[in-house]
């Protein structure tokens, strides 16, 4: 009510100034009112550039440029690696998207979502339907509203849809270790978690992904992304992705330097692909743009490739559909590789995406308008701007080989969608430029040799690896550098370039807080299984905390191989965010025999090594723990009451298995954190993940919803001023401690307006803290909170998400 009230209030006040200045563009001008003039759709020097490199068919320029100037369509992608995917599936396809059958808005029918042919399992869907009528129509504000609040939990991703390309083009098994070197915002690296988790009944998969980007505000973002999939094998670092650092693991006590089996290389692009959303790339379009940004490119996949495993495979990818930015890219890098690379043919995969192949002949346009064919062509004052890689290879036999009508060209006009690039790259061997150098095989002795381990036991429980060089290795190490700096001064007396120096790594943004493993003999972790009756399989060496001193609020758990990563590049590598949150302290949870309770977020990771506090409940039960705050146990079935009678106090794990008797009912296994007093039984769950449980289950929340909104509209008119994101980011204050969220939410906001591309806002567990510290007063006193149904949160506007 109150994000829709302000709303209102701007855009009178925009039809005010509007009014004032004559109306501007006038006021027939759907979705641009207030005065504000409709950019014209037309730029001169774009149209002769494409005309002329031909990357159209012939006979199709008039159906490709008006395409270009058609508002894109929404997309949204189900999450493939959740147990209830097909749920939502059914949901939608069932329940929202037949209420829009005969539906008209302002006089218009709404035309039916379609589900994208070439996507599997019928997971991606497209609708024409424009974001201000999804928004503003009473009709499809239920739509709307499911939209938003399964974004919120993860269920859904709102992504274009050429941007879910290059992650199924990347193959990804479980076992895969992952590069996404560009990665931010993440939708295209949620698509790469999801794939690591296809075996829902692995909870940690071998393989993990490092999301890399090199701009400190957007790796909180895509750690928002991230953070919604609830995986222990996402790590989020902040590099510059063209010398992203080398990285090494601990391979049986060697170390070793780690090479990816898959890398995605989406870099940074002109972005003339993405005219239909980005409408300011029609009056700010010029040929300079892929002339300055061609070299970085190059340098990114030029690293990307560096890093990859042989037998690898790296996606290229841009929404541009400029060859400079493109083809001229991968050509050069195939040249250089002299054989170590190839494109792959992908032209059988993804059965029904319609696509262009790439081209082999282009031109270079200068800034203004002057076309060059050659290297050769290109005035001496200009040869710092342009470079030889720009132009296509002239050997003919040489250009044959590289085989470049392997790449992806998607043309916005063939399938609705916006204009894509994409190229597979396999790596056959090792690089040329990197065949001399010899392999990292550094013993890790623990009592003697290279390099130390050492484990803090103090108080902090903190274990850190210290590497203590030998004298000899000092004075190797201090030959190569006298060896390294006469080769310098004498390759500048010959006018030759030697090796760049190297470069202390510059850390910028926040400072981040210390990811310390809790070691083997840590006495915090003793009470917590047997509390709950881990199994002796259970990885505690895994378990990790955001800080060194003082009382541990929460505990995180990343994978074994992530943990490998983290021990042995702590002092090269700046990490932003791993792990997901398995427990977290209760103030009082001592006296209840454990001072930390399960949260939500790590249950499906938790759930396989728990072996007591599991209540199974019927999905009435269910019901009542997701729509009143704390229920009497009397209000619960007789089966349930009996298992809770003889447990203890303290937090729980509610599961619920379907009935495959009863197929009208939810048919998916739900895991909800749960608190049991006294004389009530309550579940600690967010209160959108809350509502996708009410919605799989046919309970309608939406009316709920209203009325909550219209009892409350008074308080929404005082808190005007404070948006969602101020209030989820103190709640984040109270309850992380010394989590990232405390950095994250604070940005968000800001990011969205910087960016241009807003994410949803992933849910905190408002209720849990709020309780904890009032449930035993609560529970002594007999006294429960009135049933109520669970509010939702306040109705705000979220756009589609565009890598």
């Amino acid at each position: 009510m109150g994000r829709r009230a302000r709303d209102r209030r701007r855009q009178q006040q925009r039809q005010e100034r509007g009014g004032d200045s004559g109306g501007g563009g006038g006021g027939d001008q759907a979705g641009w009112a207030g005065g504000y003039p409709e950019i014209v759709k037309e730029n001169e020097l774009f149209e002769r550039y494409y005309r002329e490199l031909g990357i159209v068919p012939d006979g199709e320029w008039g159906d490709f440029m008006a395409a270009l100037r058609e508002p894109l369509p929404a997309t949204l992608r189900i999450t493939g690696y959740r147990s209830h995917a097909r749920e939502i599936l059914h949901c939608l396809k069932e329940k929202y998207f037949k209420e829009l059958e005969d539906l008209e808005v302002d006089g218009q029918k709404v035309e039916m979502p379609q589900s994208l042919s070439w996507y599997p399992e019928e997971l991606a869907w497209h609708t024409n339907l424009s974001r201000k009528i999804l928004r503003k129509s009473p009709q499809l504000e239920k739509f709307h509203q499911f939209l938003v609040s399964e974004t919120e939990c993860g269920n859904i991703s709102r992504q274009e849809a050429v941007s879910m390309i290059p992650p199924l083009l990347l193959n990804v098994n479980p076992h895969h270790k992952i590069l996404d070197m560009c990665a931010a915002p993440g939708s295209k690296t949620a698509q790469l978690i999801e794939m690591l988790h296809a075996d829902m009944n692995d909870p940690f998969p071998k393989g993990f992904v490092i999301a890399n980007d090199v701009d400190n505000k957007r790796c909180y973002l895509l750690v928002h992304q991230a953070k919604r999939l609830n995986s222990p094998c996402i790590m989020v670092v902040n590099h510059d992705a063209s010398s992203i650092p080398n990285l090494q693991i601990d391979v049986d006590g060697r170390k070793e330097v780690l090479f990816y089996d898959r890398i995605l290389c989406d870099v940074p692009c002109s972005g003339d692909g993405t005219m239909r959303k980005n409408i300011d790339v029609w009056k700010k379009w010029t040929t300079q743009n892929s002339l300055q940004l061609h070299g970085l490119q190059l340098r990114i996949a030029t690293r990307g490739v560096e890093q990859l495993a042989e037998g690898g495979r790296m996606v290229y990818s841009t929404c541009s559909l400029n060859p400079i930015e493109n083809e001229a890219v991968i050509a050069s890098l195939l040249e250089k590789s002299q054989g170590a690379l190839e494109l792959a043919d992908v032209s059988s995969e993804l059965p029904g995406l319609k696509r262009m192949p790439g081209i082999t002949k282009w031109k270079v346009m200068l800034k203004d308008g002057q076309w060059l064919e050659e290297w050769k062509d290109v005035p001496s004052n200009r040869q710092t701007q342009i470079r030889p890689t720009m132009f296509p290879v002239k050997d003919e036999e040489k250009l044959k080989s590289m085989n470049l009508e392997r790449c992806l060209r998607i043309l916005p006009h063939h399938q609705n969608t916006g204009g894509f690039f994409v190229a597979v790259l396999i790596k056959k061997s090792t690089m040329p430029w990197n065949k001399r150098q010899p392999k990292v095989h550094q013993k890790l002795l623990q009592r003697t040799g290279d390099a130390e381990v050492t484990a803090a036991n103090s108080d902090n429980g903190s274990e850190r690896i210290t590497e203590e060089p030998t004298l000899d290795e000092n004075e190797e190490s201090k030959k190569k550098q006298e060896l390294q700096n006469s080769n310098t001064e004498q390759s500048k007396k010959e006018g030759v370039c030697g090796p760049p120096p190297s470069k202390k790594m510059k850390l910028f943004g926040f400072k981040e807080d210390p990811f310390v493993f809790l070691p083997e003999d840590d006495p915090l972790f003793l009470p917590i299984q047997e509390f709950y009756a881990l199994d002796p399989s259970f990885p505690k060496m895994n378990l990790l905390t955001r800080t060194q001193e003082g009382k541990k609020r929460q505990l995180y758990m990343v994978s074994k191989e992530l943990r490998n990563v983290l021990l042995n590049n702590s002092e090269k590598m700046k990490v932003i965010n791993t792990g997901i949150k398995v427990w977290s302290r209760n103030s009082d949870g001592e006296q209840f025999g454990c001072a930390f309770r399960l949260a939500q977020e790590g249950i499906y990771t938790l759930y396989p090594f728990i072996h007591a506090r599991i209540i199974n409940v019927c999905i009435e039960d269910v019901k009542i723990l997701l729509t009143q705050e704390n229920p009497f146990l009397s209000k619960f079935s007789s089966e349930t009451q009996k298992k809770v009678k003889d447990m203890a106090m303290g937090s729980i794990v509610l599961k619920y298995d379907p009935d495959p008797a009863k197929p009208d009912d939810l048919q998916c296994p739900i895991l909800l954190c749960g608190w049991q007093g006294k004389t009530s039984l309550r579940a600690f769950v967010p209160r959108n993940e809350r509502l996708h449980y009410l919605r799989m289950m046919g309970v309608e929340v939406f009316k709920a919803k209203r009325k909550d909104e219209e009892s409350e509209s008074k308080k929404d008119e005082e808190l005007e001023s404070k948006t969602e994101e101020e209030v989820q980011h103190r709640l984040a204050q109270t309850e992380e401690g010394m989590d990232v969220e405390d950095k994250e939410h604070d940005l968000v906001t800001k990011m969205e307006a910087e960016i241009g591309e807003e994410s949803s806002h992933s849910p905190v567990e408002n209720s849990a803290m709020e309780v904890e510290n009032k449930i035993e007063d609560l529970d002594q006193s007999g006294k429960n909170a009135n049933s109520h149904v669970i509010p939702e949160s306040k109705d705000t506007d979220r756009s589609i998400v565009k890598d």
